[in-house]
């Protein structure tokens, strides 16, 4: 992705001992440098602008929501397929190409997505505590979910 400086708005503040911050602001700015000493007191505001003309969609798999486009690497919740497997995940709901937005209701009709299953594995493990004061309670179990990582290959509307 390509990303552009649309504008920038800079705020003079001179400060005993430094001089003018301004115009040091600018020149870093320049150069490519993105940030500024705060002992300089000037506020610099840059938008970036992007391309439009990515592909991406919105997937529902495992009862969440993922942006995804090609190429990308996911992790969602396990499914039962074999690593290296193709997975076809039909229920998108939404697909933008060249600024053309296509909302489903619920789902866009005809579009789909391939990925490709790239593992099987457990997240981190978590420790559930159950705890209640001044009763001798305690519980402690550790639980580690298990997940499916995809790499999106294609994105067909």
């Amino acid at each position: 992705m390509t990303e552009t400086l649309v504008g920038v708005r800079m705020i003079d503040v001179d400060v005993p001992g430094l001089g003018p911050g301004i115009e040091t602001a600018q020149n870093r700015l320049l150069q490519g440098i993105k940030h500024v000493e705060k002992s300089r007191a000037c506020t610099c505001m840059a938008s970036l602008k992007k391309e439009v003309d990515v592909l991406y969609a919105v997937i529902e798999t495992g009862g969440k929501q993922y942006r995804v486009s090609t190429g990308d690497a996911i992790y969602v919740e396990k499914l039962d397929v074999n690593e290296g497997d193709e997975v076809i995940l039909d229920r998108v709901l939404l697909v933008s190409q060249d600024g053309k937005t296509q909302v489903g209701t619920p789902y866009v009709e005809g579009a789909k997505v391939t990925a490709k299953a790239a593992r099987q594995g457990k997240q981190k493990k978590i420790i559930v505590f159950k705890y209640k004061a001044k009763k001798n309670y305690r519980r402690k179990q550790g639980h580690r979910q298990p997940y499916t990582k995809l790499v999106i290959e294609s994105i067909t509307a």
